[in-house]
């Protein structure tokens, strides 16, 4: 009897112990896709950018070096310093306005005049901290494409 309540007990202070430890802190790579695209009157183009933290800690993110192909033309860098907190497991928009190359301007006119999709790329690197860590660079590498949106001219989602 008195071993069984000394097993008892050192099987509680062994569960107690395992629940000292807290919740998991996972820092996972971010993703970052365009949410938006949408062209200015003066020819340049407002991006508005998805911001994706599949980290269980809050992340910082201070710096995005981008660059952007839509199909096979170079568009440009989407440069930006957000200086931007996301939740864990959540999402956060950075709006990017830049003036595309020429190439890539003609295919999304195009696009958006046929009523098409375009493909495009993401390719560059992310600077996020994670809560309580030092910061890190994460490379980032995204092909999805852009569909005109319905009633909005020079809208692509």
């Amino acid at each position: 009897m008195r071993l069984l309540r000394w097993t008892a007990w050192a099987l509680c202070a062994v569960l107690l112990a395992a629940c000292a430890s807290g919740p998991v802190r996972r820092v996972s790579e971010p993703s970052a896709r365009i949410q938006q695209l949408t062209v200015q009157a003066d020819g340049r183009w407002s991006t508005e950018l998805r911001i994706e933290n599949f980290s269980s800690v809050p992340m910082r993110f201070d710096r995005i070096d981008l660059a952007l192909r839509i199909g096979d033309a170079d568009a440009g860098r989407l440069a930006a310093q957000p200086a931007l907190s996301v939740a864990p497991e959540s999402a956060d928009v950075v709006t990017v306005v830049f003036a595309p190359q020429l190439a890539a301007k003609l295919a999304v006119a195009d696009a958006l005049a046929a009523g098409r999709s375009v493909n495009y790329t993401l390719a560059g690197s992310v600077d996020a901290t994670p809560e309580e860590a030092k910061p890190r660079s994460f490379e980032i590498e995204r092909n999805s494409a852009l569909s005109p949106a319905p009633g909005l001219p020079g809208v692509m989602r």
